[in-house]
């Protein structure tokens, strides 16, 4: 079992011109204090327009940052958005490259669509699409971290002509490859692909027991054709999370922060109304949490093992890790059953206070994380030794790292689908991705998109 810490950044009204430096600034502190705490991994999202529930848009400047003031945590883009309109994928190769460098190969580079209104609908990205989007863009952002020269891409959402991409990471092939999943329909997808689900669906440990098995029983068939150049075969779900000595004050602490996490998202993803720069989010929260199935007095303490959510009318309230050293550690023995390969904790939530947050870290390494480390290589070392025949089966079915059969040279009108000396033209339709060559004779000289 691997523990991680999720970040949001999230940033309640009223603010001050101070707040998001402040909240940056703790965020870097309390990541500092996890690295020489023993936490694996920090996870970073990337939003957009998402005010008060995420002001994380530039993750790669945010960990570059983290990377300079630790020394052992992995440092995980939990995700990239690689949707064409937003990151187009040779940028998106680049920053991982050199994220990859600067940390000494600690990168893992998540993978996302985005399924937000403001989002979609702020980069003009096309819903219905964006799952064809997301594998055309994953297929050429690994091949532009391996390929040398990248041998060209003419899909349908992209086209880029021959370029070496560089710099290449320091991993090898390249960082770890995953994916956010907020259905077990997703998990299924993560599983086809060869690459780690990252679970943002707060389910319970006897539920994510069932998507576990699916998920490795579709690794180890022959449904697995990895999307990247390496298996990353793992499965991780998200909680919130505030450990205290006493049940009681980890509830004062740490609730109300999981709550507005939870109605936030939905307000977000379920299409509430929202005016851009207007809508006070944190007061709606306080006026109608009741109504919206997040009523503060249904959560006391009692001392009883932690579900993940309270049931209130019917909706779910998120609870997640949030109780004594002992509560938390029965919660996270239970996804170790379950076959969970890391917990990652939500923390920075609503106004959970940075002092309260470096207190919970700092409890839970002191008292629940020795219990896990004692066993941890010796369950890695089994899982890879029984996976390691099915994912060499699966690299096998993915198409190899292509080369050019002869040198490109660039040319700058050819590329523009034009002949020098004439005006644009509108641009050749686009080729399925599929056919590319896959290998071996990539682009020749004077080759052109769209010929």
């Amino acid at each position: 079992m691997r523990f991680g810490i999720f970040y949001e950044h999230q940033l309640p009204r009223p603010w001050t011109e101070h707040s998001e430096a402040q909240l940056l600034g703790e965020a870097l502190e309390q990541i500092e204090l996890a690295d020489r705490l023993g936490f694996d991994y920090v996870w970073e999202v990337e939003h957009h327009f998402l005010e008060e529930y995420s002001h994380s848009s530039a993750p790669e400047v945010f960990l570059a940052a983290a990377s300079q003031r630790t020394t052992r945590i992995r440092l995980g883009h939990g995700i990239v958005n690689v949707m064409p309109a937003v990151n187009h994928p040779a940028r998106v190769a680049e920053r991982i490259a050199t994220l990859d460098l600067i940390s000494g190969g600690r990168v893992d580079f998540g993978t996302g669509e985005s399924s937000s209104a403001a989002e979609l609908g702020g980069f003009l990205v096309a819903r219905e699409e964006k799952r064809a989007m997301w594998q055309e863009q994953l297929d050429a952002v690994t091949r532009m971290l391996v390929e040398t020269p990248f041998a060209g891409i003419d899909g349908e959402y992209v086209q880029m002509p021959p370029r070496n991409v560089i710099p290449k990471p320091l991993q090898k092939p390249h960082p770890p490859v995953w994916v956010a999943c907020s259905r077990r329909e997703t998990i299924h997808v993560a599983a086809r692909n060869g690459i780690g689900a990252l679970s943002f669906s707060f389910i319970e440990p006897e539920d994510a027991a069932k998507w576990v098995v699916e998920y490795y029983a579709l690794i180890a068939s022959e449904e697995c054709v990895p999307a990247a150049f390496a298996v990353n075969a793992n499965v991780a779900v998200v909680l919130p999370m505030m450990v205290a000595r006493e049940e009681a004050e980890a509830i004062e602490r740490g609730i109300d922060g999981a709550h507005f996490f939870g109605y936030a998202l939905s307000h977000y993803y379920a299409g509430s109304a929202h005016a851009p720069g207007t809508t006070d989010l944190f007061a709606q929260f306080e006026r109608r949490r009741d109504e919206a199935g997040f009523a503060r007095d249904i959560v006391r303490p009692d001392q009883a093992p932690l579900g993940v959510r309270l049931l209130q009318e019917g909706m779910g309230s998120l609870r997640g890790a949030i109780g004594t050293p002992e509560q938390v550690l029965d919660l996270i023995e239970r996804y170790e059953a379950a076959g969970v390969d890391q917990v990652i904790f939500i923390l920075q939530a609503g106004r959970n206070s940075h002092e309260h947050i470096c207190e919970s870290l700092e409890l839970f390494a002191e008292q629940v994380m020795p219990r896990f480390a004692a066993e941890r290589d010796q369950r890695e070392a089994g899982k890879a030794e029984r996976l390691s025949g099915a994912m060499r089966a699966a690299l096998e079915r993915r198409v190899a790292p292509r080369s050019l059969g002869s040198p490109y040279l660039i040319d700058e009108s050819a590329e523009r689908g034009r002949p020098p000396g004439r005006s644009p033209s509108r641009p050749p339709p686009a080729r399925s991705p599929s056919r590319l060559p896959p290998a071996c004779d990539g682009w020749g000289p004077g080759d052109v998109l769209g010929s």
